[in-house]
């Protein structure tokens, strides 16, 4: 079977469509764009922070006692220089959006970038204690390196804590990439935004949602599927959504939260509480509840036709 192949004037009708779909765009291309950070970049600096945050884990290199400190060095020296170009890129664009008059982006750019260079030693405190709390937690685990290997939550909450910390310093675009990457790797979603604290374990992992405003305290374990999210999301009087309120729960310490369970809005889960699977929540819990559904009654068919009865009469 033979195919008639374009013709030039065909070629030329296709081009102008599709170069007409450019016009009135509304982000989806960079045309004479120079000003936004590169994907296959972020990546490259975050793989390159995990060989830091997880040494030898990697594989990218063998590391012993005697080259791991020319090992961290050159990691840092070369963060540094692809780092600071990337959040320049990112920085010039949020100059474009607000207008900005005057600024040297690449100062500050320098600036954020050795200040999460400098975070370093504390992110990797927090994930020691991470890793310690999956491996208090899950019975299955069998030892800490099985979990920094291949516990989809360690990867999801290692890049949050660097996300997190590029979006406090209102660095655009970049820790969006960076969290989003993660929820491709992992099926974990995590807003940079969000507040984790220390000691933190999600057990399984796919299907976690964590928005944005959501504030998380110590020692605090959540199971797949599990969403804090938002009711709905306040509007000014043209009807714009205003950005930057709180509308996420607040878990605090001690916090369990068992498989599917949804908590939404701006409330707060109180110290110790357990809330149990596939709840729907839309307010605030005391400390040290538990919250759980109906007794479930046990099912049976008979004769073709459902019945139910409570497990204790069967």
């Amino acid at each position: 079977m033979s195919h008639k192949s374009f013709d030039s004037k065909q070629i030329d009708s296709l081009t102008q469509a599709i170069l007409a779909s450019y016009q009135d765009d509304m982000g989806t291309n960079f045309i004479d764009v120079k000003n936004l950070p590169v994907r296959d970049k972020i990546l490259f600096v975050l793989n390159s922070l995990m060989e830091l945050l997880f040494p030898g884990y990697t594989g990218k290199r063998p590391v012993s006692s005697e080259n791991i400190r020319s090992i961290v060095q050159e990691i840092l020296v070369m963060v540094r220089r692809e780092l600071a170009d990337q959040i320049e890129l990112a920085l010039r664009f949020n100059c474009k959006l607000k207008e900005c008059p005057a600024c040297d982006c690449r100062i500050l750019a320098g600036e954020c970038c050795e200040k999460l260079l400098n975070q370093i030693p504390d992110i990797r405190q927090m994930l020691k204690e991470d890793v310690q709390a999956a491996f208090d937690g899950d019975p299955a685990a069998k030892a800490p390196e099985e979990i920094v290997l291949s516990y989809p939550h360690l990867c999801a909450i290692a890049i949050h804590r660097v996300a997190h910390e590029l979006y406090r310093m209102d660095i655009p675009l970049i820790p969006r990439m960076m969290a989003e990457y993660a929820h491709s790797q992992t099926g974990i979603d995590i807003h940079p935004g969000a507040q984790v604290g220390r000691r933190f374990f999600i057990d399984h992992g796919t299907g976690v949602v964590i928005g944005e405003t959501a504030v998380i305290g110590n020692n605090v374990k959540i199971y797949q599927g599990v969403t804090l999210g938002a009711v709905s999301f306040p509007k000014d009087e043209h009807g714009n959504i205003i950005r930057g309120k709180k509308r996420h729960p607040t878990l605090e310490d001690d916090v369990t939260v068992y498989a599917e369970a949804t908590i939404l809005g701006d409330i707060v889960i109180g110290k110790g509480a357990v809330i149990g699977g596939n709840v729907w929540i839309r307010e605030s819990v005391p400390p040290g509840a538990v919250v759980t559904i109906a007794k479930p009654e046990s099912l049976y068919v008979t004769r073709g036709r459902r019945k139910t009865a409570e497990k204790n009469s069967e």
